[in-house]
């Protein structure tokens, strides 16, 4: 209990600073002017027997000082704020979680490393199927198109529609198939002009029709 302590008249007064070396947090007690060490508390698990709340306060604790040489001691000290030792409280507790948080950590990579071993690779006559969009096509689909017929000149003609009739119930006429004069391609600038009209052929049966009987 504080209350049993002399509070009144301390037998010493200074700073407190907590440090850490590896899983071990150190309470240093030192001089508040010059930073000469007066005692120092290693804590090696919190809580437990190093540092002690008292009952009657929260400002006070019993911490176990130790010189190095094997001698130990329990002392008490208080914090004039009550912040302040709030914040002590904080800082051993921020230090052993993370000190948990590296043992739970080792504990792990220590049953991956002992576990069995994961074999990513394929066995002997072992096969994968990938299904990529976009790439459906069936092995020589490219060589079943068909050319589209070729009219004269090298244009491309439709195939007639359905049924060959149109809606009218009647079979569309024909484009007439421009001529081809001798000696000259026909080419698709020509195709476009309008073609000559043909001359009248001589009619070579008018006397024979004229002839009597």
């Amino acid at each position: 209990r504080a209350a049993e302590w002399q509070l009144d008249q301390p037998a010493w007064s200074g700073r407190l600073r907590i440090t850490a070396k590896g899983r071990t947090a150190f309470i240093k007690l030192e001089d508040k002017t010059s930073g000469e060490l007066f005692a120092q508390a290693p804590v090696e698990q919190f809580p437990g027997i190093a540092v002690e709340s008292v009952t009657d306060s929260s400002r006070y604790f019993v911490i176990r000082i130790e010189d190095g040489n094997g001698r130990r001691a329990f002392i008490g000290v208080g914090f004039v704020d009550r912040g302040d030792a709030f914040d002590f409280n904080v800082a051993l507790q921020d230090h052993f979680k993370w000190v948990r948080q590296q043992s739970e950590l080792a504990r792990q990579a220590q049953d991956l490393e002992q576990g069995p071993k994961l074999d990513l690779g394929f066995k002997e006559g072992q096969t994968i199927k990938l299904n990529i969009a976009n790439m459906k096509k069936k092995e020589g689909a490219t060589g079943n198109t068909r050319p589209r017929p070729t009219g004269p000149g090298g244009l491309s003609l439709l195939p007639p529609p359905p049924g060959g009739k149109s809606g009218s119930g009647e079979r569309p006429a024909l484009l007439p198939t421009p001529a081809q004069l001798p000696g000259t391609p026909i080419t698709d600038s020509l195709l476009s002009w309008p073609q000559p009209t043909a001359a009248p052929a001589a009619d070579v049966w008018g006397d024979f029709a004229k002839a009597s009987g």
